[in-house]
């Protein structure tokens, strides 16, 4: 199972790209779509999810031209969108009973089955108006993933979700059996590391990079530091540097910071991680990308 886009792009009647330019091949796994608010990743999902279509070039999944065979995707797709409307009246087993049948499950225990996987067994009787934004959330992702689909694209779906929660839904998505490919939309580096296979990372719509999470580490060797600084030091520096954490002590800050050259003189190089690869390559973009039309 193949996710297939050759020169993909996607431009509004306003003249702006949404998606432009996007070629990729992803392989079965968990493909994390890494990027800031408005870089194109929910007009992607969007496509593939054959809500919109594309205005050039072409999309495919397991071979089946997205486009030409809207149907025979959507048979194969669960899908969270980023605001996921719940209608009142129905409790929480008959909304995800409904979603169940629609797609030929007949089964109670199923049903019971993908509530309790998402925490939600015990407010199976429970209306949905009544849930949490959390808990909706949940109710979200379990819709999605019911019938365990071979495509299951789920946009910023930790959105409105504690840390416990977080970690529940990764380890649902890395625990699911079925599942052949899974799209997951996200501006928070720590919702695909531990379990995207695959990541691509864009902005403005481009494709900034694609490949394993320790491929894009890879990229960023050699351009991490940590230094110690005074809060004076911080203060005059700051607007020239791009920092990953800081941390404030007795003397003043230690600073991590994403740099192909030596950023600061005191400061020495460190390992690694995807988050500093993904300011990395924000940072050189905004240095090398034209401004969004």
């Amino acid at each position: 199972m193949v996710l297939e886009s050759e020169g993909l792009g996607k431009v509004y009647r306003s003249g702006t790209w949404g998606v432009r330019e996007l070629t990729i091949r992803a392989k079965e796994g968990v493909l994390g779509l890494l990027g800031p608010n408005g870089a194109g990743k929910t007009t992607l999902m969007q496509m593939l999810a054959t809500l919109t279509r594309p205005t050039t070039g072409s999309l495919r999944f397991a071979g089946i031209d997205v486009v030409k065979s809207p149907r025979e995707i959507r048979e194969r797709l669960g899908y969270l969108p980023q605001d996921f409307g719940v209608p009142a009246g129905l409790t929480c087993f008959e909304l995800l009973d409904t979603i169940a049948r629609l797609k030929g499950i007949r089964s109670r225990s199923a049903v019971l089955s993908m509530l309790e996987s998402v925490g939600l067994h015990d407010l199976a009787k429970r209306p949905v108006e009544s849930l949490s934004g959390g808990m909706r959330q949940r109710l979200g992702i379990a819709q999605a993933l019911v019938g365990s689909p071979e495509l299951v694209i789920v946009d910023e779906p930790t959105a409105g979700l504690d840390p416990e929660e977080r970690v529940r839904f990764r380890n649902l998505l890395s625990e699911h059996k079925g599942l052949k490919l899974v799209l997951l939309s996200t501006h928070i580096v720590s919702d695909v590391e531990s379990v995207a296979t695959e990541i691509a990372v864009v902005r403005q719509g481009r494709l900034l990079a694609f490949g394993t999470p320790e491929e894009l580490v890879a990229r960023a060797a050699g351009a991490v530091w940590e230094a110690e600084l005074t809060a004076a030091e911080m203060e005059r520096l700051r607007p020239s540097l791009t920092v990953a954490n800081l941390t404030r002590n007795a003397a003043g800050v230690k600073a991590r910071l994403v740099a192909r050259e030596r950023p600061v003189a005191s400061a020495i190089p460190a390992a690694a991680s995807l988050e500093d690869a993904y300011l990395l390559l924000m940072r050189e973009a905004g240095e090398a990308l034209p401004a969004a039309a």
